[in-house]
């Protein structure tokens, strides 16, 4: 006769909240340490929507203006439009002004060429006259407040800014959702937790709602 084998009747819950401890240390791992990862861009971007929502209250910071002129090399400004080299232009552009932003627009005709540079708080537009090879430069730089605010929406920051941007956005998210999973192991207090983000996303869509009507 084969043999019976007794069970405890506690191994599979116990084993059952093993599981659960290891995945609640797990998921307060990650929203401990995704908090303390993303605590500088929580900030960031807090600040900068306020100066951005009130630019009253702060301006745009100092600005200054730069005009300069010159003239470029034969070389780079052959006759006929479609043989000028844009790329080598903006170089030795940037090289005789040191220009560092990246280029907005560049536009050409047969009377002038247009070049625009662009970054964080930051212009630069150049006009070339073909005939002369002459241009004139006005750089424009503003202040700090503008430069962060530039760098909140992410208007000519380049693919690295970009890049920022998409690993800040991917931390909150995980904080948040950690932080709700984490709300559901606390027994007295899950549903009053829930019953505030409900509430909160509720008032949250009347307020968006009542704001594009």
């Amino acid at each position: 006769m084969p043999q019976q084998v007794t069970r405890n009747p506690s191994e599979v819950p116990r084993s059952g909240r093993r599981l659960s401890n290891r995945l609640h240390a797990l998921i307060r791992w990650l929203h401990i340490y995704s908090s303390l990862l993303g605590f500088l861009t929580v900030l960031f971007f807090s600040v900068t929507g306020i100066t951005l929502n009130h630019p009253d209250w702060f301006g745009t910071g100092h600005e200054s203006v730069r005009e300069a002129s010159g003239q470029l090399p034969e070389q780079l400004l052959p006759v006929a439009p479609s043989e000028v080299d844009s790329l080598s232009v903006v170089e030795f552009l940037r090289s005789e002004h040191q220009i560092t932003a990246g280029v907005r627009d560049f536009q050409q005709d047969d009377d002038q060429l247009s070049i625009a540079f662009a970054g964080p708080g930051y212009s630069a537009d150049i006009w070339v006259d073909r005939t002369s090879r002459d241009y004139q430069l006005t750089e424009t730089r503003l202040g700090l407040v503008a430069v962060i605010n530039d760098l909140h929406k992410g208007r000519d920051t380049g693919p690295m800014w970009s890049a920022v941007i998409d690993i800040s956005a991917v931390i909150l998210v995980l904080i948040s959702l950690t932080g709700i999973i984490l709300l559901c192991w606390l027994r007295r207090r899950w549903r009053s937790g829930l019953a505030t983000i409900l509430g909160g996303s509720l008032l949250f869509a009347v307020i968006t709602w009542m704001a594009l009507a």
